[in-house]
């Protein structure tokens, strides 16, 4: 064992000294960029931010759909779940299983209501969710026969085309702080050990 060790370790010292193959050049086949087909690729400022430090795009060319759909289902629940964050810290349903003397803070309901409350039926419901209406959504994105996001509840945007990218893309930037925000609120809950405002 001690022997192969050491000429494995020969082995890949010596490699070091070899000459380095030059690798292929990276040819593009396209001049069009992924960012060109979503709306999106701007940072907090407004202004033009394509952020793929991985490549993923080019990469997973295909994928690229189902990411823009996961970010906004993400950024969608992250929102909602930052207003639950907060809202339940001074409202509560009615009910002893939910009062404020069984459970003090927001950030102990998972593990107060996974042992004696509705944990195991919220996750099924979202599970059939997940079956009936986001497969299939998924599955028609990669189809190209629908737009990342859109179960068309249009009906409430506005109906220029420059208005309603303006509002997508208001969309996608504060699904992405309500993402980074839910991730603060609970560290900084647990931490602090106090409901909002967190210190």
């Amino acid at each position: 064992m001690k022997t192969a060790f050491l000429l494995a370790c020969v082995a890949t010292g010596a490699s070091a000294f070899a000459p380095a193959r030059s690798a292929a050049p990276k040819i593009k086949t396209s001049l069009a960029s992924v960012f060109d087909d979503y709306v999106g690729a701007v940072d907090f400022r407004g202004e033009k931010f394509e952020f793929d430090p991985l490549n993923l795009s080019e990469s997973y060319a295909d994928w690229v759909g189902f990411f823009r759909e996961a970010e906004l289902r993400h950024g969608r629940t992250a929102m909602l779940a930052v207003v639950g964050f907060v809202f339940t810290d001074y409202f509560r349903l009615p009910g002893d299983m939910y009062s404020f003397e069984t459970i003090p803070k927001t950030i102990d309901a998972h593990d107060a209501l996974l042992h004696n409350g509705p944990m195991w039926q919220i996750a099924a419901w979202i599970a059939l969710f997940d079956i009936v209406i986001t497969a299939p959504a998924i599955g028609a994105v990669g189809a190209g026969e629908r737009e990342p996001g859109d179960f068309g509840w249009v009906w409430f945007g506005p109906s220029d085309k420059e208005a309603f990218d303006k509002k997508r893309v208001s969309e996608l930037m504060n699904g992405r702080l309500a993402m980074i925000a839910c991730g603060g609120i609970a560290t900084q809950s647990i931490i602090s050990g106090h409901g909002f405002p967190y210190v």
